[in-house]
């Protein structure tokens, strides 16, 4: 029994507690891994959904509390990859979830605007990298896997209004094509491009009104909005095909092919 639960694979999440990333915890866990939900703010909905997770697998999910600025550090870097490691002694599936998505103005404020700078960059491309290089020998080890989430909008077709969330995406999307040459071949590194997938919550992004949305959703081929668990199934199938890396798939109904940028 004991030799069954070392052998579970381990699947690390970051920002695993709510939305898009609760749906990639939620189909790890229900495909026999083991799961670390990493959280910022979110303390409460991480640890309910740890709870009720070892409700249905006792010891099976547990949660991992930091900001994303612990890459700036490499006392603090160390700190939390000696944590994550120790919860379940392994780590198998390295998930890049958590992101800041809000726009910019450029014409905003010099200090406003540095803040947005690092924040953007900080999540959706400093804390990638630095969490990649951080967990390489673990995951080497384990012939295991990145995934990241991305954005369709980070190749060729930037979102107006959003330049630095742009920018970072592209950086991000730049990174998983440069370590699946790198990490290769003990390594795959693949990404996901969500479409029209969730909106932000209505109090984060006042931009994203009801007549923006209409509008997002008749565009996109298919005529509906994807669901957080469309994205879940494609990380959880890149994670676990052998012979794919460096490829970004797009789960958008058919967006990209609408899409002009702007």
């Amino acid at each position: 029994m004991h030799n069954n639960i070392l052998a579970r694979k381990v699947a690390l999440i970051t920002g695993g507690a709510k939305r898009i990333g609760r749906a990639i915890t939620e189909t790890f866990h229900t495909q026999g891994f083991d799961v670390i939900i990493h959280y910022h703010h979110s303390q409460t909905d991480a640890h309910h959904l740890a709870q009720t997770l070892n409700a249905i697998r006792p010891n099976s999910a547990k949660t991992l509390h930091a900001s994303l600025a612990v890459v700036n550090d490499k006392q603090s870097l160390k700190a939390f990859k000696d944590t994550a490691l120790s919860l379940f002694g392994r780590i198998d599936t390295l998930i890049h979830n958590a992101s800041s998505f809000y726009p910019t103005d450029l014409g905003q404020d010099f200090d406003d605007l540095q803040k947005a700078w690092d924040d953007l960059f900080l999540t959706n491309a400093k804390a990638p990298l630095f969490l990649s290089q951080a967990f390489y020998d673990e995951l080497a080890k384990r012939h295991g896997a990145i995934v990241s989430l991305l954005d369709i909008h980070a190749r060729d077709k930037p979102f107006l209004g959003y330049p630095i969330y742009n920018m970072a995406k592209s950086a991000h999307l730049a990174m998983v094509q440069s370590l699946a040459l790198e990490f290769a071949p003990s390594i795959r590194v693949n990404g996901v491009s969500p479409g029209v997938n969730i909106f932000p919550d209505d109090n984060q992004n006042s931009q994203l009104n009801d007549s923006t949305k209409a509008h997002l959703m008749a565009s996109v081929p298919l005529a509906k909005i994807g669901t957080p668990q469309d994205i879940a199934e494609t990380v959880l199938f890149l994670a676990n095909a052998p012979y794919i890396t460096g490829q970004v798939l797009a789960v958008d109904g058919g967006r990209s092919l609408t899409l002009k940028g702007g």
